[in-house]
């Protein structure tokens, strides 16, 4: 009998290219069909055949919550019965960004805008038209959304398919990319050494999340700024992922680091599409309608989104919120690891906050190419056993893993449970 997945995927790859509006959703690294999803509560999720699934994807990490939170509900259900829509200002609008300024100190003036892409190549194009320089540097394996200057050997879903860089990009536009290796000072100091006085910025994921979750290594994202102090290059961070995920001061926060701009999204819309970027004033005021560089967009700020980002950002303030997650997700990845190691499987995992990585090696990889080492059959088959027994895990080896504040004892337990059982059954 042909399972409703199976039926509405045939269907959407009538209309829609590949059956998805995003490209790792089609399972072409894992193979199978997709899993159409029909309602998620907490830290589950419900498929259109009512099977239940225990959710580790999170949406790709916006629900820090996890889902349906009743409180960014009630915000977001409030917020409509007033409009959907302006395209003007609204007060709202005001109260998130100076809380992402209050929480977040080296952003003293931030632009809201609608996704993560979006906050990239903003960010890049506010960089350019600051320092008056064209050439940018970033690194293999990171993604910061689908503009042609970053589609330059980029993660996320070009990485599943295994393509270093996308059709449609203009050799002319890649070739003010510098794409170097992730944690290789070496390279970035010879970089700048050659390239210096051209180079307008560096954009880093300070942990990266798109090609599985790597680390930075001692000195790494210290080196970044001095070197872009040196040089007068701005550096970006881009804190898509990270930002309110491994830690309410972010991940720059977190290694006491100070970057000039900053990208933020997912957990600032709160499962909403909205994202922002922001950083020194005086950067900031390069922006149109006060500077030169031109950026907008329509639903900009919309009230909806800010409504659910900011009961998310007021929510997570809560007392031993991220010790909580940052144990959870812990114990997830220590218990993931001991049972496949009881068994004599190369397999190892990390956690940062709420995000983990999973990795069939016998070490945790510090970069791209250790990355694309680690044993992709076998994830593949780990990912399928378990998504049989009710767990979703993400449907690459390339990408990152969430908790949720959702994720209790009940939840670690049944996952580790059934990890336990398919890694059995492989010795």
């Amino acid at each position: 009998m042909t399972s409703r997945n199976q039926q509405l995927f045939e269907q959407s790859q009538k209309f829609i290219p590949g059956g998805v509006n995003s490209p790792v959703r089609a399972f072409r690294s894992v193979g199978g069909t997709p899993v159409f999803f029909q309602r998620g509560q907490g830290a589950h999720v419900w498929d259109v055949d009512g099977k239940a699934y225990i959710d580790y994807v999170g949406s790709w990490g916006p629900l820090i919550l996890g889902h349906a939170h009743p409180e960014v509900v009630k915000a977001v259900q409030k917020t409509v019965e007033y409009g959907l829509t302006f395209g003007a200002p609204t007060e709202a609008e005001l109260e998130i960004a100076e809380l992402i300024c209050n929480l977040i100190p080296s952003i003293e003036q931030v632009r809201l805008v609608s996704s993560g892409t979006e906050a990239g190549m903003s960010a890049i194009r506010l960089a350019r038209g600051y320092t008056g320089r064209n050439k940018i540097i970033k690194f293999e394996g990171c993604y910061h959304g689908h503009d042609d200057s970053l589609l330059v050997k980029a993660g996320s879903g070009a990485l599943t398919f295994g393509n270093p860089s996308s059709a449609g990009v203009p050799q002319e536009t890649a070739g003010h990319t510098i794409v170097l290796d992730y944690n290789d000072l070496s390279g970035l100091e010879e970089s700048f050494a050659k390239f210096g006085k051209e180079i307008a910025a560096v954009i880093v994921e300070p942990v990266a999340g798109n090609m599985n979750l790597i680390a930075p290594e001692a000195n790494f994202l210290s080196s970044l700024r001095a070197l872009c102090t040196q040089y007068g290059s701005v550096l970006i961070f881009d804190e898509v992922m990270t930002g309110f995920r491994v830690g309410l001061g972010c991940a720059q926060g977190l290694y006491q680091i100070k970057p000039d701009l900053t990208t933020l999204g997912k957990v600032i819309g709160g499962g909403m599409p909205m994202a922002a970027f922001g950083g020194r004033r005086e950067i900031m005021q390069c922006l149109a309608p006060v500077g030169a560089v031109y950026q907008a967009g329509t639903l900009s700020g919309n009230p909806v989104a800010v409504a659910a980002g900011l009961t998310t950002l007021k929510l997570i303030q809560e007392g031993g919120f991220y010790d909580n997650l940052t144990a959870r997700t812990r114990q997830l990845t220590e218990g993931l690891t001991a049972s496949a190691r009881k068994q004599g499987i190369d397999f190892c995992a990390q956690s940062i906050g709420g995000m983990f990585g999973l990795y069939f090696s016998k070490d945790i990889p510090s970069s791209f190419a250790e990355v694309t080492s680690c044993d992709k059959d076998a994830f593949n088959r780990f990912f399928h056993a378990m998504l049989d027994k009710g767990v979703y895990f993400a449907p690459s080896a390339f990408e990152a893993g969430f908790v949720s504040s959702m994720h209790g004892d009940h939840e670690i337990s049944e996952t580790l449970s059934a990890a336990e059982s398919v890694f059995a059954a492989w010795s």
